[in-house]
């Protein structure tokens, strides 16, 4: 059998002068329902949370993986799903401490817990920070009862409310996951849910717009959303209040008040690497002359059987060269001030050359400016980030 490392070093025709900084990604996978917008690997729960079975088997993953990732310290853990505060703060404690045991994190580690409201996950909020956990993920999505209804949502406003408040009390930082876009949505009702949203002065904020994903029961039977125009419109209110209210837009969707970033969010922006654990974990490894994915079972009974039995990755391929400079700037032009230029050759092993042409068409339509160390979107690139990042594909 091949050895995987001795696979992964050996000559190729790229080269990454240094790695880039490591995160960890943990997916827990199950929820107490299916949301019918979700196209996450999430599982509704059926009988007892195998929460023992599957943490044994997140150990496992982690162990058979530790030889590519050895020496290399991690700046940040993210545990998502699903809806992960449904493990108990017992199980999240041992998460933690297992990983800990097995790799080194930086002293200011950020490690951040996806949670939804919900009044018998509110009482775990404390719990969560004492095993921990530094950054709390609340997805709310919307403030207004029937908006929740219409988004499949197990928690009603008051609920959201009570989450808030205790995540407020527990953590320093905390961030407010809203929607907008939302099926019959007026521009009234997204200012109400985000003047409520602000009014909790949440340290970060993520807005997303709803889109309709396929494999999904709103891409079987859509709901009627608001228009392009009224989306929008609706955006530029976003903008708007945030900034007011004294937050950063430093990304497409990610609002923050000063030294509230998401790091773990910006390091994948920035093409750094990431671990990715647990069932339909995605992770992206760097290599001296190479750039690999690995994606773990999906089907949460599969992926414990294969990660106990030493085998949880089902998919391990290198990234072409011809796709780097497309994967590279689908990340880092999702950020509102760009990237330098020296990390593209530093990240990809490609040299900028590569990009020249895309970056000097980008330029002319007006899409992205730069000088000779940078490049940031426009405004107008920033409106129109997919016809940007797509000049990018045949680079």
């Amino acid at each position: 059998m091949t050895d995987p490392v001795q696979h992964y070093l050996r000559p190729g025709t790229l080269h990454l002068s240094a790695m880039p900084p490591l995160s960890l990604y943990v997916h827990l996978p199950w929820c107490l329902r299916k949301c019918p917008y979700c196209d996450f690997n999430s599982h509704e729960i059926q009988g007892e949370l195998p929460e023992q079975r599957y943490l044994d088997a997140v150990v496992a993953d982690l162990e058979a993986s530790l030889p590519l990732v050895w020496g290399r310290v991690v700046h940040s853990i993210f545990i998502g799903g699903g809806t992960p505060s449904l493990f108990s703060p017992q199980g999240i404690d041992r998460l933690l401490a297992d990983l800990r045991a097995r790799l080194k994190l930086t002293p200011d580690c950020e490690i951040t817990l996806e949670a939804n409201p919900g009044t018998f996950e509110k009482e775990r909020f404390r719990a969560f920070r004492s095993a921990g956990v530094t950054r709390l993920s609340v997805g709310v999505q919307s403030f207004n009862d029937a908006q929740l209804k219409a988004l499949g949502r197990v928690h009603d406003r008051a609920q959201a409310v009570a989450a808030l408040e205790e995540a407020a009390l527990a953590f320093d930082t905390f961030n407010l996951d809203l929607m907008y876009a939302l099926p019959g949505q007026t521009m009234e009702q997204l200012e109400d849910d985000l003047g409520q949203a602000i009014g909790f002065m949440p340290p970060h904020l993520s807005v997303y717009h709803l889109t309709i994903e396929p494999n999904t029961y709103f891409a079987k039977f859509p709901p009627r959303v608001p228009d392009d125009d009224l989306a929008y419109a609706m955006l530029d209110r976003i903008t708007e209040m945030t900034s007011n209210a004294g937050y950063e837009r430093y990304e497409v969707s990610a609002y923050a008040k000063p030294g509230h970033r998401c790091w773990h969010n910006v390091n994948y922006w920035e093409f750094g690497d990431y671990l990715g654990l647990g069932a339909g974990g995605h992770g992206k490894l760097s290599f001296p002359h190479r750039v690999v994915r690995q994606v773990r079972y999906r089907d949460p009974r599969a992926y414990m059987d294969n990660a106990l039995a030493g085998n949880a990755v089902a998919q391990s391929e290198e990234v072409r060269r011809d796709q780097l400079p497309f994967e590279f700037m689908l990340n880092a032009l999702r950020l509102r001030e760009g990237f330098v230029l020296a990390r593209f050759s530093e990240r990809t092993g490609l040299p900028l050359s590569a990009i020249e042409q895309p970056l000097r068409e980008a330029e002319r339509k007006g899409l992205i400016e730069r000088d000779l160390t940078h490049v940031r979107p426009t405004q107008r690139g920033f409106d129109f980030l997919s016809d940007l990042q797509q000049l990018f594909l045949a680079a």
